[in-house]
């Protein structure tokens, strides 16, 4: 259904002192004068770079330069942990602590760049920037270290020293090891690190298959590498991972990719950015079900197509009796700012914007189908070849399909839009968070300025004669 064919009716306020969201979804009112809480780490430290909130403890965990700190709900210090400065040197692969290194060695800041919760285990995996990339495992409760794998080549994550570089998630099982997919940078190495892979977590923080690649043979591993000839073509290209999740038998990534395009008229490339949602089945061991969609957002004829943030909530009631799906159905909250030319200095021009996932997924079965009809080519940017045809095969596919080593990695190259929420013009959006309250999808936006707005949206289908 076209976006044309909505009208939203949206209740917007500033949240200045009015309420507050607990760590475990609640919302509490806030007495009009208090102030709020707050925490002031080390200045000397630098930036907080991540957070994560224990659901069942309400106790959270920051990731910052040099340091971890488990806090209470009321932000009081429980525990810090130190995870940096010491001798490094990027340049240095292996990094020096596993084979001497012939760069100069400088005292080096531990930027966190990923922060996950381990419920089962009842660990915290932080990673850090150090030694191109090693992640260390603490216990939950007193922020121990049970282990630090750094012998291994699987062990380097990434050698991106920025915080929002990396990205993972977790898939939990009952009887076996759960898996970590691991979605980073690769700051043109693409030789030392996949872009996605997926590793063993094993039970044992100090076992040796700890981040281990769940599969890894001669030929296939669980894992996409970017093939160096893209670099020739776009010297700075890299795949920026926003935000990623579970949902069903699937893995997704959001991501920020650049591309060359020729603009109509002309005989001349540019690169502009695009963002993609990148799906992968939970058990495909050889990444043969890798396909990614363009996605993006249009509202009176502006495009706004640069990613800034992205957040899973479910639909509840109201929001899926207007979009036509069922209460538990995953709806993608996300916020792009105007254009698609400057992933380092966005406009602040932006909009908040809704999938409803399942749609998603219908246009990725499409795409397969058409593909394993032999129709068109696998339509992937980063290819080193672009223009690989599709093969036929005759087989069903289905809501559940996991590819086979053939016609992969695949791309589909009709962009997905989402339903504009609202914009916003001169404070650009640059974080979402979203949960269902007595049957309401509500939404919260943080913006560039630090003010935060909370959003109800009432969609109401209007029939167009």
């Amino acid at each position: 259904m076209s976006p044309a064919m909505w009208k939203w009716t949206c209740l917007v306020s500033h949240l200045l002192l009015s309420t507050t969201v607990s760590p475990l979804g609640r919302q509490q009112p806030l007495h009009p004068k208090r102030p709020f809480i707050t925490f002031t780490g080390d200045q000397a430290e630098g930036n907080f770079n991540h957070l994560v909130v224990d659901e069942r403890t309400g106790h959270i965990y920051l990731g910052a330069v040099n340091r971890i700190y488990k806090l209470s709900s009321d932000l009081k210090v429980l525990v810090t942990h130190q995870t940096g400065p010491d001798e490094d040197n990027p340049k240095c692969y292996p990094p020096r602590i596993v084979q001497t290194c012939n760069e100069p060695l400088t005292p080096t800041n531990n930027i966190n760049k990923m922060l996950l919760i381990d419920y089962k285990e009842n660990r915290l995996i932080a990673c850090g920037s150090l030694y191109q990339g090693i992640c260390k495992l603490l216990r939950l409760d007193d922020l121990f270290k049970l282990g630090e794998p750094f012998h291994k080549k699987e062990h380097y994550l990434s050698g991106v020293n920025e915080s929002g570089s990396v990205f993972g998630v977790i898939v939990s099982y009952s009887n076996m090891d759960d898996k970590l997919f691991i979605a980073t940078a690769v700051d043109g190495k693409p030789e030392y690190f996949p872009t996605i892979s997926s590793r063993k977590l094993t039970k044992n923080s100090e076992a040796d298959g700890m981040f281990a690649y769940v599969f890894h043979d001669e030929f296939v591993a669980s894992m996409i590498k970017i093939p160096s000839d893209t670099f020739t073509i776009i010297p700075d290209f890299d795949i920026y991972y926003i935000y990623g999740f579970s949902s069903g038998n699937f893995v997704y990534f959001l991501t920020l990719q650049p591309e060359m395009i020729s603009p109509p008229g002309s005989t001349t490339k540019e690169q502009v950015y695009t963002s993609k949602l990148v799906r992968l089945c939970k058990e495909d061991t050889a990444f043969n079900s890798y396909v990614e969609v363009p996605i993006g957002c249009e509202k009176n004829g502006v495009e706004y197509r640069l990613l800034q943030a992205a957040y899973l909530s479910k639909a509840g009631t109201i929001l899926a009796r207007s979009l036509g799906v069922g209460p538990e159905d995953d709806i993608l909250f996300t916020v792009f700012s105007k254009g698609q030319k400057r992933k380092m200095k966005s406009l602040d021009e932006s909009a908040l914007c809704i999938f409803v996932l399942k749609k998603i997924n219908d246009r990725i079965k499409d795409r397969l189908q058409s593909c394993y009809r032999g129709e068109g080519t696998l339509d992937l940017a980063w290819l080193k070849v672009k223009d690989i045809p599709c093969s036929s095969a005759l087989l069903t596919i289905d809501d559940n399909f996991c590819g086979l080593d053939m016609n992969a990695p695949l791309g589909v190259s009709s962009m997905v839009r989402g339903l504009p929420i609202f914009t916003e013009d001169g404070d650009r959006m640059t974080s979402v968070i979203a949960y269902v309250y007595k049957n309401h999808s509500l939404a919260f936006v943080g913006t560039k300025s630090g003010k935060l707005k909370k959003r109800e949206c009432n969609p109401k289908v209007h029939h167009l004669f």
